[in-house]
Formats: C-alpha cells, structure tokens, sequence
C-alpha cells in the first residue's frame, strides 16, 4: 500500500517549478557519497544554457539537439513507422472534434485517463537532470510557420533554458506515433528569466524532426490557436502528461478568473508532468497552459496565465524572429 501522506506528495509536485524536484533528489542522494551528488550537480549544469535572458531567448545548437532525439529514441521511446490517419481531435485550423460538441463537466471532478492526441504531447529531457523521462506537456499551437508548441516557461527554463529537449505529440505508452521534435529556438518572457514571475510562465518553441527536412509539425498534428480574449467563466479542459504514466489525463471544469492574469479550473489530481498542457474552451480553443501560479496548482486546482498582451506579444515575437 502506498502511503497516503507519499501519494499526497507525488499528486501535488507539479507545485514546484521542475527545478525543486532535481534539487530534492540531490538532497536526498547526499547520505550516499558526495561524489555522486557532485556526479548529478554537473550533469544538471551540463543541461542548461544562458542563452539571451534579457530577451528571453535561446537558439539550440542542431548537433546538441540531435543528440538529444537520438537518446530519447534510444531505450526510451519508439517512433511508430506507420502513424495514425484518423481519429484528430483537432485539425490544423483548430476545429474541434465532434467528441467535444456535446461539452459537460466532469463527474466526478477529477482527472482520468484520456485518449492521446496528436497535437498534445510529452516533454522529454534525457540525461542526469534528476527528472523523469518527460518531466513536462506541450501543445501544438498555429503559427505560420507550423513548427509552434507551446509549454509552460519552467518546464524550459529553470536556472538557465534547458539544451535536452524533445517533444513527442500523440504520446502514450512508450511510442511516438508523430516523431520525435526538437527545439531550434525557445522564446520567454524576460520577466520569467529575471524573476520567475508567475504572471508570464509561457514558452513558446519551435520544433524540427531530426532526419526529416522540411516537414512541418503542424502538418502532422494539426494545431490550436491561441485565443487571447477569451471571457470567462467559459467551460474548459486541461489535459497532460503525469510524469509517473504513459498516456495523458483530461479534466473538464468551468475555467474561472483568479485575479486579472491567471485562470483556475478546479478539478483533482492533476499532478507532477502535466505542467505546460493545454487548457482549452468547449470550442477547442487554447486559453493557457498549466502553470503560473503555485507552479500550476495543487491537488485540488489548477492554474494558467490568462493569454493577454504579454501572450499575444511573445507570439508575434516568436513567430516573427
């Protein structure tokens, strides 16, 4: 049986942004032998880049990257050579599927496992970072160029942007029926580099598959759009990644204001790894991803940025650049 004051613990990490679960591990390592803990201190150092914090940017290296698919792909997961054809919750325009027309709430409210989609996905991160496989969630979102997710801004930049990046839309069960895609540039506020202010935990990362040139991931997947005027109360969904499972949750709530810059949505056990996934309207639109404040909630609720001028100026940003 699994301690109840533990379980409470593992539901709630998604709490703190991914950086305090590395540090806790190496606390706890230290009785083992200080080597090992120096050991995981440079492997955490070696993961991370300053980038441009005053603009808040970072371009990856290819090579670097390239690395990184190859090691996710290596043990960790599997591409399916032949991806599902059907079956999109949304297609490239946004449109929503017809398993959404008929929105209600959840009953209970509680998150439950969900079906994968193809344009939501895991965030991986091998290597001694002392995080899970994927730590993270992500989401497609249209852009112009069809190569946009966005994520949650500490599930990319903790004490610098992490460099062992992968994305893999429609995950579940150790495959990656869409490829593996890796950051050519990650975009933030700067008042999340300066301070981690809760008010602008967003990233936006474009994406490319190694080995296969000019294929856009948009394309594959299909996309959201970005909504940044969504009025609120309006029914919502959040969906992602626990980092302890192999297949995404969904919880559906009505998405409420939490002050002038956050949105809630009360909904359990949302827990650690669902961080970045997408919270969307009964109309399939994107209105945040979870994060901001509490690092995205607790055990009982879960939070986003309300996409405003902060939003919609870090898109033009990154779209543009």
């Amino acid at each position: 049986m699994v301690d109840r004051v533990d379980e409470r613990e593992r539901r709630r990490g998604r709490a703190a942004p991914r950086g305090s679960m590395a540090v806790g591990l190496l606390c706890t390592v230290v009785l083992a032998g200080v080597g090992y803990v120096a050991w995981e201190l440079r492997g955490i150092a070696a993961n991370r880049a300053d980038g441009d914090p005053a603009r808040g940017v970072y371009q990856q290296d290819p090579e670097r990257a390239d690395k990184t698919a190859a090691a996710v792909l290596d043990g960790i997961v599997r591409e399916d050579p032949e991806p599902p054809t059907d079956g999109r919750a949304f297609s490239a325009a946004g449109t929503v599927d017809w398993r959404y027309a008929g929105w209600q709430p959840s009953d209970p409210l509680e998150a439950r496992p969900a079906p994968a989609e193809p344009a939501i996905g895991a965030l991986f991160s091998p290597g001694g970072d002392g995080d899970p496989d994927h730590h993270c969630s992500a989401v497609v979102v249209h852009s112009p160029q069809g190569d946009l997710v966005a994520t949650a801004a500490h599930c990319v930049y903790t004490g610098g942007f992490r460099t062992n990046l992968a994305f893999a839309p429609g995950y579940q069960d150790g495959v990656a029926p869409y490829g593996i895609w890796v950051p050519t540039r990650i975009d933030v506020d700067p008042r999340w580099t300066r301070d981690q202010d809760p008010d602008h935990d967003i990233a936006l990362v474009r994406l490319r598959r190694p080995g296969n040139p000019g294929q856009r991931l948009e394309d594959v997947t299909g996309a959201l759009t970005m909504d940044f005027g969504t009025e609120l109360p309006a029914p919502a969904r959040v969906m992602g990644y626990p980092n302890y499972a192999e297949q995404p949750l969904e919880c559906r709530n009505t998405a409420v204001p939490a002050g002038p810059t956050q949105v809630r949505l009360d909904c359990a056990d949302v827990p650690n790894g669902t961080s970045g996934g997408p919270v969307t309207t009964g109309r399939g639109t994107l209105i945040g991803v979870i994060g901001g404040r509490d690092g995205g909630g607790d055990e009982e609720t879960s939070y986003c940025v309300r996409f405003g001028d902060g939003a919609r100026a870090l898109y033009e940003r990154a779209t543009t650049s």
